[in-house]
């Protein structure tokens, strides 16, 4: 796999860095779909219900991180099992009208073949595969947080998808909105590409920095999937 490493580009005009890669494997929320709107909704209707105060809860960071991690932070042990199946029932009775596909999502994606791409998620399986059928995406590897010990930022769940797709973390390329996601790519040792839908660029350490989706191109052949990403105002990965 050629590494493409974009230089210093001072003005803000689009170039295009080119490279092939065996897989591309995508978080879910803020990469193939948005539901922070749903997100926000659930939680706190689940913080009202736990009794959990409106500045303590504001404290908490939600995006990218699994839901028994954060229920961790808020609850004794005892409660959070309970406390996870109330917080996933509440999530996927409201995917309907809750969750949208993001720009070049759809595009991307009917250019890749099944064997060539993974959804890599924080989310549970359950909660993942209903937002995925409410966007209209059908993944042939979903890899969630039911199927590994370590979530992100370890590297487990892309190393995962990696063995089960069958490509050397090495030849993978992650696709991730969040610093914990990106930094598990990193030590997964895969190419990164980051999106600035949910966090500033500044916050978002990675190969390529992207607003979204549809600064991608894919041409899937049989040496692996031939990219384009353009950016805009190329930055030195780290």
């Amino acid at each position: 796999m050629v590494r493409a490493r974009p230089g210093r580009v001072r003005s803000p005009v689009m170039t295009s860095s080119h490279f092939r890669t065996d897989a591309l494997l995508f978080d879910m929320d803020g990469t193939l779909i948005s539901s922070l709107e749903s997100v926000v909704r659930c939680w706190r209707r689940w913080a009202r219900e736990y009794g959990i105060g409106a500045e303590r809860f504001g404290r908490v960071r939600l995006h990218g991180r699994p839901a028994v991690e954060i229920i961790g932070e808020l609850l004794p042990p005892e409660r959070v099992a309970g406390a996870l199946a109330r917080i996933e029932e509440l999530e996927v009775a409201d995917v309907a009208g809750g969750v949208v596909r993001l720009p070049g999502t759809a595009e991307l994606l009917a250019a890749l073949p099944a064997e060539r791409w993974a959804v890599v998620t924080s989310a549970t399986g359950r909660l993942a595969r209903a937002r995925l059928a409410a966007a209209g995406i059908t993944p042939g590897l979903l890899v969630s947080a039911d199927d590994v010990r370590r979530g992100k930022p370890d590297p487990e769940p892309f190393l995962l998808a990696a063995g089960k797709l069958g490509f050397a973390p090495h030849h993978c390329t992650v696709f991730e909105d969040a610093p914990a996601g990106l930094a598990a790519g990193r030590a997964a040792g895969m190419y990164t590409v980051a999106l600035t839908t949910t966090h500033d660029v500044a916050e978002l350490a990675a190969d390529l920095v992207v607003a979204d989706l549809s600064q991608v191109t894919a041409a899937a052949g049989a040496d692996g999937v031939r990219l384009t990403v353009a950016t805009a105002g190329d930055r030195p990965a780290r």
